[in-house]
């Protein structure tokens, strides 16, 4: 039976942990002045922030995901065999009795499994569609010749909406394409909770519709699992066909529809690694050939035993339902907090974070003057919260060194697995909702540095005006003494 645990009888439903803290970590509220100078000497790039500088840091979910009590004492168990270890096979064991794959290949994380997968699969003119993109993956398959084709449906595009899987993918324009372009498409990538575009899930019966096309043509389907657990929680409480289903039992229903599955262990597993998974000999053989050459040997693939041994148990720990639906309901909490406040954020809330919509947030600016990354900038600055820019700044330029234009400028402000408290979100709230009521006082950024390749890592920028000026000065006007 899915039982929601909230406190609701006197009031609003407010979700419940079903965890308890016994390992705390200080943290530091700084004077607004300084965490103005700290945003300037971070070249405004949210990335380039020290962590002793931040208060709530929801720069991501990615490696930061709160570990369990039986992942830290079995990463004490941990067999340092270079070859061969005892770890890994434990952490095959697992990982076949979940997903049902017969080959399991370790990496160091995510983008590792991309490299690879690029490498393997893509070559020059090659198209690969997908529901949504992600940053790193089209980069990967950029550099090794092909083009990414983003086959979403026209909901996908609506930050304001009912619609419970803006993640799926488009089946009439896929079937439109591999007739048309079969020769050239390797494979067709399916992201379980589309990052960029607020972490919206797709549906089983969307993901055996694609299933469906791609067998007529004889084009495999890869899964980017990283995000899998919110997906799998919402395919439980918004899939009517799944809701009596448990979650082992709907992995394995997507596992089935899959060939190859990889995924990054500092979002799946909650520990710091990755994985890929298939049953098809071929590919494996292929996929395996590389992992020493950039990973290290077959059996840890870049990661330490202990990490090994942490996220065969985080693994385990995604099949509870109590454990993976805590970061989607407190997101759902403080997106329905902002709503409140008609501060224009991504609806419904999907998994990874609450994500802003800098676009309606602060249209005054232009998209050349990165909305989302200025937006970034100022929610530092009023209230120590580091989020991620989603926007025009994690795109790459046009070949002819022209802006591409983002079709969504979003702040995105994730909520990693059971970190935060509930008076820390309702703080974040708070800070959020004073900026948007002073949003007229925020500018826009330009460049100093700008790399040529993932700029938004480590490229530099500063503010175009003395706008961050004027919202510390009204920062101070409305708060006096108060941080």
């Amino acid at each position: 039976m899915n039982m929601s645990n909230k406190i609701s009888f006197f009031g609003e439903p407010v979700p419940l942990e079903m965890h308890k803290v016994k390992i705390v970590q200080k943290l530091s509220l700084n004077p607004i002045e300084e965490r103005q100078l700290v945003m300037n000497a971070a070249g405004n790039n949210t990335f380039l922030l020290k962590n002793e500088n931040i208060f709530l840091d929801m720069l991501s979910d990615s490696g930061v995901n709160a570990m369990s009590d039986n992942q830290l004492a079995a990463m004490m168990q941990s067999d340092d065999s270079y070859a061969g270890s005892k770890s890994f096979t434990k952490l095959e064991e697992t990982s076949k009795k979940i997903f049902k794959k017969d080959y399991i290949i370790p990496v160091h994380q995510g983008r590792a499994a991309e490299n690879i997968l690029a490498r393997v699969f893509v070559k020059q003119g090659d198209i690969i569609p997908m529901n949504y993109h992600f940053t790193t993956t089209k980069a990967h398959i950029l550099i090794n010749g092909g083009t990414v084709v983003e086959l979403f449906t026209p909901e996908a595009m609506k930050m304001s909406s009912a619609d419970p899987f803006k993640g799926n993918m488009d089946t009439d324009a896929l079937r439109k394409l591999l007739e048309k372009e079969k020769a050239k498409i390797p494979f067709v990538r399916m992201e379980a909770g589309t990052n960029l575009i607020g972490g919206q899930p797709f549906s089983l019966e969307n993901l055996r519709q694609v299933k469906a096309i791609c067998s007529e043509h004889n084009i495999p389907i890869v899964l980017d699992a990283s995000l899998l657990s919110d997906n799998l929680y919402f395919i439980k409480v918004r899939e009517e066909a799944q809701k009596d289903s448990s979650i082992e039992e709907i992995t394995k229903q997507i596992s089935d529809l899959c060939d190859i599955i990889y995924f990054s262990a500092r979002k799946l597993g909650s520990a710091r690694g990755g994985l890929m998974l298939t049953s098809n000999r071929k590919y494996y053989e292929q996929i395996l050939e590389l992992v020493p050459l950039f990973e290290g040997f077959i059996t840890y693939g870049g990661m330490s035993v202990r990490e090994i041994e942490a996220i065969s148990v985080g693994l385990e720990e995604t099949m509870d339902f109590d454990m993976i639906k805590h970061g989607p309901e407190f997101i759902e909490f403080m997106v329905k907090e902002l709503e409140k406040r008609n501060i224009p954020v991504v609806t419904p809330a999907g998994g990874l974070g609450c994500h802003l919509n800098a676009k309606e947030f602060i249209p005054h600016l232009k998209p050349t003057e990165y909305p989302a990354g200025s937006l970034g900038a100022a929610l530092f600055i009023a209230g120590s919260i580091r989020g991620m820019e989603r926007g025009t700044l994690s795109e790459e330029r046009n070949p002819d060194g022209s802006e591409h234009i983002a079709e969504v400028e979003l702040l995105r402000l994730a909520l990693p697995r059971r970190v935060f408290t509930m008076s820390q979100i309702k703080y974040a709230v708070d800070r959020i909702h004073w900026l948007y009521e002073n949003r007229n006082l925020i500018g826009g950024l330009k460049w100093v540095s700008e790399p040529k390749i993932l700029r938004f890592f480590v490229g530099r920028l500063e503010a175009n005006s003395d706008w961050q000026e004027k919202l510390v000065k009204k920062f101070r006007a409305d708060f006096g003494d108060s941080l």
